[in-house]
C-alpha cells in the first residue's frame, strides 16, 4: 500500500512541477493525472497494489470532501451577501456545458454514421 501511495504522490508531484515550471494554468495534480494514465496505458493496466490501493482511496472519498464543506461554512457570510453572481455564474456555466456537449455529441454521431445513413 504505502508503495502505491507513494507513486500516486510522485505523479502528483510531477504534475505540479510541470505546472509550476511551464507556468501551465492546469493545476498540478492534473497533470499528474493525465501522466498516470498514460503511464497505465503503457503498462496495460495497474498492478494489484494500485489497484486495491486505489480501490480503499475511493471506498473512503467522501472525507476528502470534509475541508471543502468545511471551508464553505467558514465563509458562508460571502456566500449570503453575493449569491447572485455565484448563482448565476453556476447557471451560465451549467447551460454553456450542457450546450457544448450536445453540440459535440451531435457533430460526433453525425460523423460517425455510416455512410448513406443520415442522421435525423
Amino acid at each position: 500500500m504505502l508503495a502505491a501511495l507513494t507513486q500516486l504522490l510522485l505523479f502528483q508531484l510531477a504534475g505540479e512541477i510541470i505546472a509550476h515550471g511551464l507556468a501551465l494554468p492546469v493545476p498540478g495534480p492534473v497533470i499528474g493525472m493525465v501522466l498516470l494514465f498514460l503511464f497505465l496505458v503503457l503498462r496495460q493496466g495497474p498492478g494489484h497494489e494500485l489497484q486495491s490501493t486505489s480501490q480503499n482511496l475511493l471506498q473512503h472519498l467522501s472525507l476528502l470532501f470534509v475541508p471543502a464543506g468545511t471551508g464553505v461554512m467558514l465563509h458562508l457570510h460571502r456566500l449570503q451577501d453575493e449569491w447572485l453572481p455565484i448563482a448565476l455564474s453556476l447557471f451560465i456555466s451549467t447551460a454553456i456545458t450542457l450546450a457544448a456537449t450536445g453540440l459535440l455529441l451531435k457533430a460526433l454521431t453525425r460523423h460517425a454514421a455510416p455512410r448513406g445513413e443520415s442522421q435525423p
